[in-house]
């Protein structure tokens, strides 16, 4: 369990906040807007109404105490990068701020955040990804060009095995898991036999990847 302080509850701060409790995290919740703060009480540990621009407001809170600082300003960038700044100061140990364009996340990251997130961008990446193919059916970004994706089982790979496909020294790519009726299954091996209406979870480059699967 970690202690967590968010700040800025619209509703991706509220979907923050929901799914940290669902985690087991204690959560310190901030926001300006009073119904938003009231509305996220149910979800988190304690929540304050608050200008997390005002440096004694944060100091107040005790920053420096909290495993992890979110930002997740959205509507007011020049809150966030303030808020940020900030946070850091004040002893944030990780920071991580809400990017909402390509350039707030290069100025957030010059003025004290740790990581940044940028919604948007990430969730647009997916469904073009993801609904663009009838072979994909999840992804997910490492950084580094290196990738995740769910995948189907080639039909030419139907019946054969993973030493017989080989991959791994042909496109230098990690089958990680199959997925059979909806479970999935990590224990693998050599002599696992792909199987019609399987899908994988494979690692390795986004180019190796649509280069083997021909996505």
């Amino acid at each position: 369990m970690k202690s967590i302080l968010l700040i800025g509850l619209g509703r991706f701060g509220r979907h923050i906040a929901i799914k940290l409790n669902e985690l087991g995290h204690e959560v310190m919740a901030v926001d300006h807007n009073e119904e938003r703060v009231n509305a996220i009480l149910p979800y988190v540990t304690n929540a304050l109404i608050g200008d997390s621009t005002n440096e004694e407001f944060l100091r107040s809170i005790g920053v420096d105490n909290f495993d992890v600082c979110i930002v997740a300003i959205g509507d007011n960038f020049q809150s966030s990068l303030e808020t940020t700044s900030l946070l850091k100061e004040l002893g944030g140990k990780l920071v991580v701020s809400r990017a909402t364009r390509d350039v707030h996340e290069k100025f957030l990251l010059r003025n004290g955040a740790d990581k940044v997130v940028y919604p948007e961008k990430q969730l647009g990446v997916w469904t073009a990804i993801t609904y663009s193919s009838e072979k994909v059916f999840d992804y997910i970004d490492l950084g580094e060009n290196h990738v995740i994706m769910e995948v189907s089982v080639p039909d030419n790979w139907v019946g054969k095995t993973i030493f017989d496909i080989d991959v791994r020294k042909k496109y230098q790519i990690n089958i990680l898991a199959i997925r059979d009726s909806g479970k999935l299954v990590m224990n693998i091996t050599g002599t696992t036999v792909f199987e019609r209406d399987q899908t994988l979870l494979v690692l390795g480059t986004n180019e190796k990847i649509i280069d083997c699967f021909n996505i």
